[in-house]
């Protein structure tokens, strides 16, 4: 049997059930607003990074534009832009003059040098006097691809060798372009060793002519 009392009991306890329902939504909000407040302060300590690295590079000179005649195309791509860094160390990012935006781009390869066209970030151009060699490699500014998806340009600004690293849309021609760039530069060719696993230069093994005394020896 239903009673007045009975009927208060039912309604209160309905009533502390509401409540409990307000606290957890409270509890949310705060644990939302709290993770909000971190992810601020990490993009925040990253930015300061990243203005400090710019601080440090602030006597790399302004990145050299393309000339007016640049002469015909020996190859074209398009891919993306992966980033920059001091040649042979594929950690320490470049930043300056917009070097550490990854982006969209064309590469236009001429006679004259090499044109890199970006979309939402500068461009830049690199002259064949200042290329010193490309390779296939797999990491650059911290980015990983698949082995030799990565096509890295040497190239000397401002007295730093600097490795920028591209991937065409078409990965099977990096061979190509790194044939070609090796080409034009010629003597100038200085490209640092390709990386192991741990990221470190791996040790290049030189093979040195037999001098002549030595083959009349073996003979």
């Amino acid at each position: 049997m239903t009673t007045p009392l009975n009927l208060l009991a039912v309604v209160t306890a309905q009533g502390g059930q509401h409540s409990a329902k307000v606290t957890d939504w409270s509890g949310r909000i705060g644990w939302i607003v709290g993770l909000a407040l971190f992810v601020a302060l990490v993009y925040w300590l990253m930015r300061q990074g990243w203005q400090w690295r710019r601080t440090l590079q602030g006597n790399l000179p302004e990145l050299p534009q393309a000339p007016a005649e640049t002469g015909d195309p020996l190859l074209v791509a398009d891919g993306r832009y992966h980033g920059s860094t001091t040649a042979g160390q594929w950690l320490d990012r470049i930043v300056a003059h917009g070097l550490g935006v990854r982006s969209k781009a064309r590469l236009t390869l001429t006679e004259q040098g090499l044109d890199v066209e970006r979309t939402g970030a500068p461009g830049f151009f690199v002259p064949v006097a200042a290329l010193r060699g490309a390779r296939l490699d797999k990491a650059i500014a911290g980015k990983v691809l698949p082995e030799g998806g990565l096509l890295v340009v040497t190239w000397e600004h401002g007295g730093t060798l600097i490795d920028t690293g591209f991937r065409s849309e078409h990965a099977a021609d990096h061979p190509q372009w790194v044939g070609r760039i090796n080409d034009l530069s010629g003597e100038r060719a200085a490209v640092p060793a390709p990386l192991t696993e741990s990221g470190q230069p791996a040790r290049r093994v030189q093979q040195h002519a037999a001098a002549p005394h030595d083959q009349k020896g073996a003979q």
